[in-house]
Formats: structure tokens, C-alpha cells, sequence
């Protein structure tokens, strides 16, 4: 019997995921003419996620400013004179209500991040507890991003009901040095244990424009593709140049090459929500559009990301119409 092409895609797929990869394979696939790549990537995602539905999340500061870390690119350190305003730690109503907010505009994950190197213990940690369930209370996935952890206070989050850990490792290890020096890479890989030691999923991605190379994306989605089991969320961020930061003068990478590291992600991270996230301000809707045919299917909504700014919930809603897409309505337990 003739195969359909959905068949032949299928069968194809399946030779394409769910193995594991070294560094030589996934620059193979990196370097694929970009039609190619495209459509490998397709064949994946097609496989295991709905092309048509992307997720909405939004990313609130729930404790900006005064960082001792000196990550070249944030504007929230204290090293650096930036136009960014510290502001202590907010009160958990006050989350709340920007939780049942993101909601409305169709979020199924709500995510806090705090500008610390370790998070903190005794009452500030209570209070980000007290958040954590609160998010959870409002059916909603509930995320966090505030720092390096002990496996004890990953162990509170996870009975706080919190569902994701994002800590990003930026690059490749290799190059990791010459962006942040107030800590190790082995240190974030340290937290990502503790996060799934606890039962927590992972988020873990990295930033494309820190100047680093080629080999430098490549090396960070190897260290992606190694972890056992796979992060479940990967974001996949573009340089946002604040002035007053290291990086401000960096060089833009070239829209094909991020887009390149989009494709490539979901074709060695098959499983992953692979998140479209910082610098969609800068990117035009066809530019998204093509990140999302690359195999993106996560946004963050809202107008700022952390401190940086972002499409507001009107344009993304225009955007998805044209293209046909929609957010996905599935909504998160609460327990």
C-alpha cells in the first residue's frame, strides 16, 4: 500500500528523534541548508507538538535590582549604571492579581523572577512560597527563576506545588567565562540537579548575541541534549542590549542563524516546549513566524519581560490570527 505523505513524514520523523547526540551530529544539523533544516525540524515538531498552538506564559519581576552577579548582558546587576530601578521583593497579593491578570489574557503559565545569586533563606523565601501557591491556586502553572538553590529549598518549592525551575546556562561552557565571572557553569548545572531531584521540571535554555560563535551555540545545545532526562522547557532568547551593560555594544546576530539555533533545538530536544523569548520586541511578525515554523511554540505575553520590553498582549493576539495559530487553553492543576 502507497504511503500518505503524513505516513512518510511520520516514519521519517522517527529516525530523527529520540536518540542521543554529540556535538559533531548536532553541528551536522546546524549547518543543514536551511530548507532542509526547516523541514526536519517540521517533521519533529509535527510529531510530537500541535504546529498550529503555542503556549502563552508571562514572566513577572518580583524582586528587581541590586544583583552582586556581573552577567554581562542584565541590566539588574549592581555592578553596572543602568536605567534599571531596584525594587524590593513585592507583596504576594500583588502577584496574585498579576497571575489572575495573565490569565485572562491567556496564559496557562505564570512565571516569577527574582535578581539574586542564591536565593535567599528565612522570610523572603517564605514569601515566594506563599506565591508559588498562590499562582498554583489560580489553575495556573507556576515557574520561578530567583537564583541558585540548596536541594532543601528546592524540596519547599516542589511542596509549594511549583511546577518549573528556570535556570538558564546562556552558552556553551567553553565561553561562559567571558560573559559571567561571579560563578561557575558547574554551579548552574549544580541547581538544575537539585531542581530534578525534587520533581520539578526544568527550564533551561540560553541567549543567542552574547558574542559568542557558532561552535558556542552548538556547544550549549549539546550540554541541552545531554541532560538525562531532556529540560521540558528550553527558552531560546536574542540579546535585548541595555545601555550601561557590557554587551550593550554587541554585535546582532543574523535573524537565519537564531532561527537556525530554533530549528536545531527542536530537532535534538524533540519533547522540549522550545520558548520564543526575549527580543520579539525587536523581531517583525514574519521573523516569529519563521521561528515558530522552526519549531517554537512558546511565547511570553505581556509588555515586559523581566525588565526588558515586550509585545503586548493586543499585537500577539493579532499576530496569531494571521498566522491561524492560537494559544493553547489547557489549564494547569492546582494540587
Amino acid at each position: 500500500m502507497e504511503k500518505t505523505a503524513s505516513g512518510f513524514q511520520k516514519e521519517r520523523a522517527s529516525t530523527l528523534v529520540l536518540r542521543s547526540w554529540n556535538a559533531d551530529e548536532i553541528s551536522d544539523v546546524y549547518g543543514l541548508p536551511f530548507p532542509d533544516l526547516i523541514f526536519r525540524a517540521q517533521l519533529v515538531h509535527r510529531r510530537f507538538h500541535d504546529p498550529a498552538e503555542i503556549q502563552g506564559c508571562q514572566l513577572l519581576s518580583v524582586k528587581t535590582g541590586g544583583c552582586p552577579e556581573d552577567c554581562g548582558y542584565c541590566p539588574q546587576s549592581a555592578l553596572y549604571d543602568t536605567p534599571e530601578m531596584r525594587e524590593p521583593l513585592k507583596d504576594p497579593a500583588d502577584v496574585f492579581a498579576a497571575a489572575a491578570r495573565s490569565k485572562v489574557e491567556g496564559a496557562t503559565r505564570f512565571c516569577i523572577g527574582a535578581a539574586w545569586k542564591n536565593a535567599p533563606s528565612g522570610a523572603r523565601f517564605d514569601r515566594v512560597l506563599i506565591m508559588v501557591r498562590g499562582i498554583r491556586s489560580l489553575g495556573l502553572e507556576a515557574c520561578a527563576t530567583l537564583g541558585m538553590l540548596s536541594r532543601e529549598q528546592a524540596d519547599m518549592l516542589a511542596a509549594a506545588g511549583l511546577t518549573a525551575y528556570n535556570h538558564n546556562l546562556d552558552t556553551s561552557p567553553e565561553y561562559y567565562a567571558k560573559v559571567v565571572s561571579t560563578r561557575r557553569y558547574e554551579d548552574r548545572l549544580e541547581t538544575l540537579r537539585h531542581v530534578r531531584a525534587a520533581g520539578i521540571s526544568v527550564c533551561c535554555g540560553g541567549i543567542v548575541g552574547l558574542g559568542e560563535t557558532r561552535e558556542d551555540r552548538i556547544g550549549l545545545l549539546n550540554e541541552l541534549a545531554r541532560q538525562d532526562p531532556q529540560p521540558e522547557s528550553v527558552p531560546i532568547n536574542m540579546l535585548v542590549k541595555v545601555k550601561g551593560t557590557p554587551l550593550e555594544n554587541a554585535e546582532t546576530v543574523d535573524l537565519i542563524e537564531f532561527v537556525r539555533t530554533v530549528a536545531t533545538a527542536r530537532i535534538v530536544l524533540p519533547l522540549s516546549k522550545v520558548r520564543l523569548s526575549a527580543g520579539r520586541n525587536e523581531m517583525s511578525e514574519e521573523a516569529q513566524a519563521l521561528c515558530f515554523l522552526a519549531g517554537a511554540n512558546s511565547i511570553f505575553l505581556g509588555e515586559r519581560l523581566l525588565t526588558t520590553p515586550n509585545p503586548g498582549a493586543d499585537r500577539d493576539g493579532q499576530m496569531l490570527e494571521r498566522l491561524g495559530m492560537r494559544l493553547s487553553a489547557t489549564e494547569a492543576t492546582a494540587d
